[in-house]
């Protein structure tokens, strides 16, 4: 009788250490099948999720724009600093068409043609297209730039008419896609083009060719950019800030760790740029990372000595000791456009003070994206940036009563998109909820074995030891 209690107490110890040992290889077991099944998944191939993830966006992407409306146009033109209110949002609807041209490579990649398309959406916006707002002249301000001899200004003074200022009032449509310049108009010289926007030319183009790896030969290297428009350099920039380096980041090779520095390109900011991990995130269900590019990325080289191939403009950056403001002019065709975060965000002090009416805020203004750590796709995102025009002394009228060089803002947009709701659902059958529910499963068995096998063992050791007494 009491060796049938024994023997049941330790089989039952024996199941149950039995299932905990279970649980314990189903986490090894179940890694293995889980790698197993995203890397099929993740390679872009015709067929697979990340394919048709790739191919089409699978959420909305829209860009709201912010314009810098200069509330002091008297003062400005007489040389003061401008006070300026941002008007906004503006939104458009864009990336919502396939890639083109989608061709297969050599050595496991692909290459596509990204079309650029932004459509106005009247009831995400403050106005329409035709409200009319007072910002900088970019024709004006691009002169000492483009003829920075003063003979050459000298000249050009004779096309540019009494009335003309610093300042002009432009709708929001004309400032973004573009407009006719009547100063430009008048210049007789070959190959200036009377059309200037902010982001003109846009509509009806197209941005690359892009190359990336499909994942197929090496899974680490799934979505990264092989090439941009047939180089691997960008011919901007010297040293290692010249590479094409990451993906465009739509995507990211999988199984996303907290420590990984996530590295992507930009052609809106002529760079290579990275984020950091920041915090997890929950949207519909699915539980993201958070990467977000860190005020490292626009410090100063005397701050971070990797960014000294970034500095370019030793006068404006005073002797490259300025953050928070990047010339990209060398791939604005010479034209003197500046790339900060919104608000000049982690800017130098000095750059800040020189224009009224801004306020940095890191929750409203940092670029961040929220990624599915295991298939490496990226869920949600903000892209925000601001474009800005420098401003400098110049023998050309307009420009006469301005005292010292300094960014002038423009606008600044917020590019952001979230997983549908169809998608989301996808990814919390496919994906998440299969990884959940082996957590919970591993868990389980591992806990619940572990109880069994102490609560019949110690059972076992009591009834031994009654039996000794």
């Amino acid at each position: 009788m009491a060796c049938n209690r024994n023997c049941g107490l330790l089989t039952g110890a024996i199941i149950g250490g039995v299932l905990a040992i279970f649980g314990g290889v189903l986490i090894p077991v179940g890694d293995h099948l889980i790698g197993k099944a995203v890397k099929k998944e993740a390679v872009i191939v015709n067929g697979t999720t990340a394919y048709q993830n790739w191919l089409v966006p699978g959420s909305s992407v829209y860009r709201e724009f912010w314009i810098f409306h200069v509330l002091n146009p008297s003062e400005v033109i007489n040389g003061s600093k401008p006070k300026f209110e941002q008007r906004g949002p503006y939104t458009y609807r864009v990336r919502y068409l396939p890639k083109e041209n989608v061709m297969e490579g050599q050595n496991g990649t692909i290459s596509y043609m990204l079309p650029n398309v932004a459509d106005f959406v009247p009831d995400m916006s403050v106005g329409t297209e035709n409200d009319n707002v007072t910002v900088l002249n970019l024709a004006i301000a691009a002169v000492p730039a483009l003829y920075p001899g003063g003979f050459m200004q000298s000249i050009i003074n004779t096309w540019i008419s009494s009335n003309t200022t610093i300042l002009q009032n432009r709708t929001i449509k004309e400032i973004l896609w573009g407009y006719e310049d009547p100063f430009l108009k008048n210049i007789p010289f070959p190959g200036v083009k009377a059309t200037v926007g902010v982001f003109y030319p846009y509509n009806g183009t197209s941005d690359g060719p892009y190359n990336v790896y499909t994942g197929t030969e090496d899974i680490t290297k799934t979505a990264i950019i092989e090439s941009y428009k047939n180089k691997r350099t960008l011919s901007y920039w010297e040293g290692y800030c010249d590479m094409v380096n990451g993906t465009d980041g739509a995507s990211f090779p999988p199984f996303v760790k907290k420590d990984q520095v996530l590295r992507f390109f930009s052609s809106d900011i002529c760079r290579s740029i990275y984020g950091v991990f920041s915090e997890k995130q929950v949207v519909k269900g699915i539980t993201l990372y958070r990467f977000i590019v860190p005020r490292e990325a626009f410090a100063s080289p005397t701050e971070v000595g990797d960014n000294y191939c970034f500095c370019t403009d030793r006068e404006i950056s005073e002797n490259c000791t300025l953050a928070g403001v990047l010339d990209i002019s060398a791939c604005k065709a010479k034209r003197p456009v500046y790339i900060s975060l919104p608000h000049f965000l982690h800017a130098s002090k000095s750059i800040l003070d020189n224009v009224e009416g801004l306020s940095p805020n890191e929750k409203e203004h940092e670029t961040y994206l929220d990624i599915e750590p295991v298939t490496g796709f990226t869920l949600r995102f903000a892209k925000r940036l601001q474009v800005n025009l420098l401003v400098r002394p110049s023998k050309i009228k307009p420009l006469k009563n301005i005292k010292k060089p300094y960014v002038f803002p423009l606008l600044w947009l917020n590019e952001s998109a979230v997983i549908g709701d169809e998608k989301a659902e996808m990814f919390r059958t496919k994906i998440s909820g299969r990884l959940q529910m082996l957590s919970v499963l591993q868990m389980a068995l591992i806990i619940g074995g572990s109880v069994l096998f102490l609560a019949f063992m110690g059972s076992y050791f009591i009834c031994r030891s009654k039996k000794l007494k």
